[in-house]
């Protein structure tokens, strides 16, 4: 199984849920992530590619493969902080 998804991580879980906010309220995914999220993958927006199971950290493959598709998940905690997800494809 392959998924593709995006994400934004911020340090704490008040930035996340604001953001997941300004999100459900019609702001873009990937203009927030690439203002607000620390990750590398902030500058393609958030995508993070395709990846199978294991690839990622056990919190993230765990809402990634369960999940349901375009629509942002979060705050999910990890040891790199908290992260808001959207499962863009699963196959």
């Amino acid at each position: 199984m392959k998924a593709r998804a995006r994400h934004i991580l911020v340090a704490t879980e008040e930035k996340c849920n604001e953001l997941k906010n300004e999100i459900i309220a019609g702001a873009d995914f990937a203009d927030i992530a690439r203002q607000y999220s620390s990750c590398p993958s902030s500058r393609q927006g958030g995508d993070l590619g395709e990846f199978g199971p294991g690839m990622m950290v056990p919190e993230f493959d765990k809402v990634v493969f369960s999940a349901p598709l375009n629509e942002v998940q979060g705050p999910v905690k990890t040891q790199f902080g908290f992260h808001l997800l959207e499962v863009t494809s699963r196959a």
